[in-house]
């Protein structure tokens, strides 16, 4: 592989060519700009009436964080990097002055980008329609969402490189999606899961992700478990990091 230079310049030009891509493509942008808004609405009518409203609404915002994150980063970057590569322009990108670093977050900084809008509106309107307190400690989900980012924009070259086609891309990020939706905290904590199961979904890629944005959201969270959550992060981004150097496909799968 090349080397893994990151050069603003040229940063910057793929990201706007990625991000004219998306934009062409109407309908996936509408459905992108709207989801926030939308799950407002279907949070705010499923909570209407339960007890304990705010705790609920607290629990359903954090849980769409994680849905924001593996909607548009992880799914829709998986599907990205796919079709770059059938259509040879990774191999392009690949040949030219673009180091690798420069070439796949240029590809990822249009969701990045994205996903960060999103969880903005649906942290300020969830929190308004809703009626739940903004988060205790900031810092932490600010802290949070961009390691989740680079964490998912890993998994998802990763995942490309198993990834025959588009058509395929919806099948094998759904492992990836069901386990992290189930086991790692999203809208039930780790915690309240069986004792059997709950150190095996500790584990998984999001959960530390989801432990932090949740201790960022009530606080009052031991130094040691936010350690551990940070530090299953870092372990998760190092071994997708790994991963892409061992096995991303830059030319289509023949």
């Amino acid at each position: 592989m090349n080397t893994m230079t990151l050069n603003p310049g040229r940063l910057s030009a793929l990201g706007r060519s990625e991000l004219t891509l998306l934009v062409r493509n109407r309908a996936a942008l509408s459905v992108a700009l709207l989801m926030p808004l939308v799950m407002v609405f279907v949070l705010r009518t499923s909570v209407t009436g339960v007890d304990g409203l705010a705790a609920v609404g607290e629990a359903t915002l954090t849980g769409g964080i994680g849905m924001v994150l593996m909607l548009v980063v992880y799914m829709n970057l998986v599907s990205a990097y796919v079709a770059r590569r059938e259509e040879l322009v990774l191999k392009r990108l690949w040949t030219g002055e673009a180091g690798d670093l420069e070439i796949l977050a240029g590809t990822a900084l249009p969701s990045a980008v994205l996903a960060l809008g999103q969880i903005a509106v649906l942290v300020v309107a969830g929190s308004v329609v809703l009626d739940v307190p903004l988060p205790r400690e900031p810092l932490l989900i600010a802290v949070a969402v961009p390691a989740a980012i680079v964490l998912l924009a890993g998994l998802s070259a990763a995942t490309s490189a198993v990834t025959r086609n588009v058509e395929s891309a919806g099948i094998t990020t759904l492992p990836l999606f069901l386990l992290t939706s189930l086991g790692s905290g999203l809208f039930v904590p780790v915690d309240l899961l069986p004792d059997a199961l709950a150190p095996v979904c500790e584990l998984l890629p999001l959960s530390g992700v989801m432990a932090l944005v949740r201790a960022g959201w009530s606080g009052g969270v031991a130094g040691g478990d936010l350690l551990g959550a940070a530090l299953i992060t870092l372990a998760w981004t190092a071994i997708s990091v790994f991963a892409v150097q061992r096995w991303f496909r830059w030319e289509p799968r023949r």
